[in-house]
């Protein structure tokens, strides 16, 4: 089974920047779509961005024009890009490859703490 890591968490200021990381154990089907998710306390889990193996990307409104998803398919890494941010962004961040079939590809790992002081 794939299992996946995600690391670049801290703590930063308001408007400053951050970029995660998602490893692959192993290669992700192109029938799955990787994305980032993040929970914060007391909510429920949320996607904030997609990318597709072919590198269409979806955002959540509320990150779009700040965070940019990539990839990078020869190291079976996602990235997620994360500008200006904003204290409502802090969550623990998650990566998962989903199917709309078949699910989620691997379990949820301990992910990555984002936290943005006011």
């Amino acid at each position: 089974q794939v299992q996946l890591v995600e690391s670049g968490g801290g703590l930063v200021q308001a408007g400053g920047s951050l970029r995660l990381s998602c490893a692959a154990s192993g290669s992700i089907s192109s029938m799955y779509v990787m994305g980032w998710y993040r929970q914060a306390p007391g909510k429920q889990r949320e996607l904030v961005a997609a990318i597709t193996s072919t590198g269409s990307t979806n955002y959540l409104d509320s990150v779009k024009g700040r965070f940019t998803v990539s990839r990078d398919n020869a190291k079976n890494t996602v990235y997620l890009q994360m500008n200006n941010l904003k204290p409502e962004d802090t969550a623990a961040y998650y990566c998962n490859a989903r199917n709309a079939h078949l699910g989620f590809l691997a379990d949820w790992g301990q992910g990555t703490q984002v936290t943005v002081s006011s």
